[in-house]
């Protein structure tokens, strides 16, 4: 009788334990996983000009995005330095791949010996060919030279000549529009602090440090240091605060258009929202005089008729838009997802990828440069990398 009382009292606690590990391990399916980056470190200290020093300033930033970041219960921050260490770059990829993150962020600061050369620029990887790029690349990815057995780690590869990369292994294409679309994200955000925004928009250039994480990411060029205001702003508590604002506004603004999710968010300025809201209005002067026919709306657009389909995502804005031409610039076939208080704006849907990216190239065309393609497999929203597979 004792014996099978206690099999019993055992058979339900294993039971119990069961639950509890399917649960915890359910809750954890839905968090997104950001990897901040803290470029430089230790005896590798970036730029230094009129007491500021780059390493430092990064380090800095990224304490305080991760600090936003983490008062949302659906993220969770990885970070490749909390302290004054270095770390070689392809182990700061490498944290962000064990990891299995969900972006990879690197932070930066810039220098010129023009100490006139102000303003923020946003990279992903990519393999420009134009000159200012080239030599950003150079100037990050000369720190492998302070690494034990680099020219063995990195063999093949040449820091000063970036170029070396389309040899070394073939650029992850299929990341580049997501990265673009965070990149931009973080553009938008300096721009609603009144930041000036480098001319070039988003551009790419053949980071090592991107070069080797395998999901969507960025590096960040939050300012000059060598420029004697913009310097003091980087290295004022102020100015960070504000700059690590809108990169984890811009962060949590694509966690929400990729993954879904009505968590609270950092105090997001006005001029910021409209920045969000600004890909879907169009002026009055374009407006024709005869109106277009009403597209009925659909409110669950996603019901796919084969087991995968790719739509191209113009924007995410809470204004419901009537889903005709005129609000589109042109554009026909737009569909509409309600999520939370927003509303998602999608054009076009097909089961042929190929199809899907001459869509994307028409968007881009008509004036939507962050569009995007996703993806959904029976009406539910999948990695885009999945679908592709």
């Amino acid at each position: 009788m004792k014996l099978t009382i206690t099999i019993k009292k055992t058979t339900a606690v294993l039971s119990l334990l069961v639950i509890l590990l399917c649960n915890s391990a359910f809750a954890q399916s839905d968090v997104f996983k950001v990897t901040l980056d803290a470029g430089h470190g230790a005896h590798d200290f970036g730029a230094s000009y009129n007491g500021h020093v780059e390493k430092n300033i990064n380090l800095a930033i990224v304490l305080k995005v991760g600090k936003l970041l983490e008062q949302n219960r659906k993220i969770a921050v990885i970070y490749t330095r909390k302290t004054d260490v270095f770390i070689d770059l392809v182990e700061r990829a490498n944290i962000a791949n064990r990891a299995n993150a969900n972006i990879f962020v690197s932070i930066h600061c810039n220098a010129n010996r023009n100490t006139a050369a102000d303003g923020t620029e946003t990279y992903v990887m990519g393999m420009s060919k134009i000159a200012s790029n080239l030599e950003a690349a150079k100037k990050e990815n000369s720190v492998i030279t302070l690494e034990k057995d680099y020219k063995a780690k990195y063999e093949g590869f040449d820091p000063n000549s970036p170029e070396t990369m389309i040899g070394f292994t073939l650029m992850q294409e299929e990341y580049l529009d997501n990265s673009i679309s965070l990149a931009s994200k973080i553009q938008n955000g300096f721009a609603a602090l009144g930041k000036k925004i480098r001319a070039g928009g988003v551009k790419q250039a053949p980071f090592m440090v991107l070069h080797k994480a395998y999901m969507p990411r960025v590096l960040i060029e939050t300012g000059f240091i060598s420029n004697y205001e913009e310097g003091n702003i980087l290295d004022s508590e102020e100015g960070q605060n504000d700059i690590a604002r809108a990169i984890a506004n811009a962060i949590i603004s694509y966690k929400n258009e990729y993954f879904g999710g009505e968590e609270s968010e950092p105090a997001v300025k006005p001029s910021e929202r409209m920045a969000e809201e600004a890909p879907v209005t169009t002026p009055a002067s374009v407006v024709t005089k005869t109106p277009d026919p009403v597209v009925p709306k659909k409110e669950v657009p996603v019901q796919a008729k084969s087991d995968v389909v790719f739509k191209v995502q113009l924007a995410v804005s809470s204004k419901n838009l009537q889903l005709a031409p005129k609000n589109f610039k042109g554009l026909r076939d737009v569909s509409m997802e309600p999520i939370g208080r927003n509303y998602k704006y999608f054009y076009g849907e097909t089961n042929d990828y190929e199809v899907s990216r001459k869509l994307l190239d028409e968007a881009k065309a008509k004036g939507f440069e962050s569009a995007f393609l996703v993806a959904y497999k029976n009406g539910v929203k999948i990695d885009i990398q999945d679908a592709i597979k």
